[in-house]
This record gives structure tokens, C-alpha cells and sequence, in this order.
């Protein structure tokens, strides 16, 4: 419930993000209607405005005013989709690090506390151990365990079985990941296409070819490629991430898994 949770709270910190970056897209409008009126009342104030900003030096733009210019610039139609697959991802990310970090277990801790409640208690005291131990390589320990006395065999079946079960949980959610990373390249091209078949519509309707006509054309159709490359880079170097999280504690279940094996031959051949 807590990761959850957690997911729910980053998509909806996403969302005001997404709503914001898209009401700032309307802003202009209403600040050159504000900007003619003063003009028309006051032309001497302006005048005096326009002097004083050729003499003083232009002010640099925050990198945050940047990023919403040119997602205004982009078209919300191809940017919004963009920015939602991200905020999905690194939702999915945030979640998966999380999960992950908790799972992991120090696996050889846990074998030598296993081996001296086994010594002490028996295997009824190693079962409650696992159980109040959190994280995978537990769990498969204590569903080995419990039919430890059935034999070996099928401790080794068992902790074969629910691991499968147990790396599943571990793998769940990096289709989606993988998913945003195809998919916000693609979107990015097909704003870019749409946008250069704008400019040609609008370079056959001025009737002749105006550099800077062309220009700002092609500049505003690459941006939606500029983003969602952006976008997969970031969540692509976070999958890798997670792979090999996962990778690690997989391998560590395995070596540990055939320890807890090795101690319970010892214990059933002392009696």
C-alpha cells in the first residue's frame, strides 16, 4: 500500500506539473494584450522603456523558464504526451528503487543467524527467523524450510519454484519502463514529421521561400525529437539501473539459496 501510494503522489505531482507548463502557453497572449493597451494610452512611457532596455544588458533566463518556453514552443499537442510518458517512468522508477533497495538482504548475516537457531531451536526457530525477516532471499529461505522435512529434493524444488515467483515481483513494472523508452522517441518523430509537412503547407501558401520562414518551421518540429530523446536517455540509464539491481539480487538468492541447502544436509545428518 505504502508503494502505492508513493506512485500515486508522484502522477499527480507529474500532472500539476503538466497542467502548469500548459497554462503558461496561453500566458503570452494576455500579457501582448496587456503590453498594446499600455502602449496605446502611454507611448511616451514606452518609448522611454524601450531606451532604457537597449542601454541595459539582457537578463538571463532560468534554465525553468527555458524548458517551458521551448515546451510551449513544441506544441502541446506532441510535448504533453512527451512529458506524461516521462512523469509515468520516473514514477515507475522512483518505485522500483525503492522496492529494490529494500529487498536487498545481507545474505550471509541471515545464513549464519539461520544456522545457529537451527542449532539452538531447531528448524521451527530458522522458519520464525525468516518470518520476521523482510525481503526475498527470506522468503524463499522459510518456503525451503517448511519442507525440510520432506528431504532435500524438495527443498531444493521448492526454493526453485518460489524463487521464479519471487524474481518476478523484482522484474514487475520494467515492461513499462521499457515501454516509455520506445515509446517517446517515436512520438518525438511524429511531431517532428507533422511539424515539417506545417511548414511546407506554410511555405505553399506564402507562395515563396522565406528563410525565416523556413527556419522557424523546422525549429519547432525538431523539438518534439529533441524531447522525447531526452525523455528516453534519462528513463533508458534508469532501466539499466534496475536491471542490474535486480540482476544482483538474483544472483545473491542463488548463492544463497544453496548455502541454506548445505546447512540443512548438516542438520539432518547430525541426527
Amino acid at each position: 500500500m505504502k508503494r502505492k501510494s508513493l506512485l500515486v503522489s508522484l502522477l499527480i505531482m507529474g500532472i500539476c506539473t503538466l497542467g502548469h507548463l500548459s497554462f503558461a502557453q496561453d500566458a503570452p497572449s494576455g500579457d501582448t494584450t496587456k503590453q498594446d493597451t499600455a502602449a496605446a494610452a502611454a507611448p511616451v512611457v514606452d518609448s522611454m522603456a524601450s531606451a532604457e532596455e537597449a542601454v541595459a544588458p539582457p537578463a538571463e533566463s532560468s534554465v525553468h523558464q527555458v524548458i517551458k518556453q521551448k515546451f510551449i514552443e513544441g506544441g502541446w499537442e506532441w510535448m504533453s504526451p512527451i512529458l506524461i510518458c516521462m512523469i509515468i517512468g520516473l514514477a515507475i522508477v522512483v518505485e522500483r528503487i525503492i522496492y529494490l533497495n529494500l529487498a536487498t538482504t545481507n545474505t550471509k548475516k541471515l545464513l549464519s543467524k539461520i544456522e545457529d537457531a537451527m542449532k539452538s531451536g531447531g528448524v521451527e526457530a530458522a522458519k520464525e527467523l525468516c518470518r520476521n525477516t523482510r525481503g526475498p532471499v527470506a522468503s524463499i529461505f522459510y518456503q525451503g524450510l517448511d519442507r525440510a522435512h520432506e528431504g532435500v529434493e524438495i527443498v531444493e524444488k521448492s526454493i526453485t519454484s518460489y524463487g521464479s515467483v519471487q524474481m518476478a515481483q523484482l522484474e514487475r513494472g520494467l515492461v513499462w519502463i521499457s515501454l516509455f523508452i520506445a515509446l517517446a522517441p517515436m512520438l518525438g518523430f511524429m511531431g517532428t514529421v507533422v511539424g515539417m509537412i506545417q511548414a511546407f503547407d506554410a511555405i505553399e501558401a506564402a507562395g515563396d521561400i522565406s528563410p525565416s520562414l523556413v527556419a522557424g518551421g523546422i525549429k519547432v518540429a525538431l523539438l518534439t525529437t529533441v524531447a522525447g530523446l531526452i525523455v528516453a536517455v534519462v528513463l533508458q540509464i534508469f532501466y539499466n539501473y534496475l536491471l542490474s539491481k535486480v540482476d544482483g539480487l538474483v544472483i545473491d538468492m542463488e548463492d544463497s539459496s544453496i548455502g541454506l541447502v548445505d546447512i540443512l544436509v548438516k542438520h539432518q545428518a547430525k541426527k
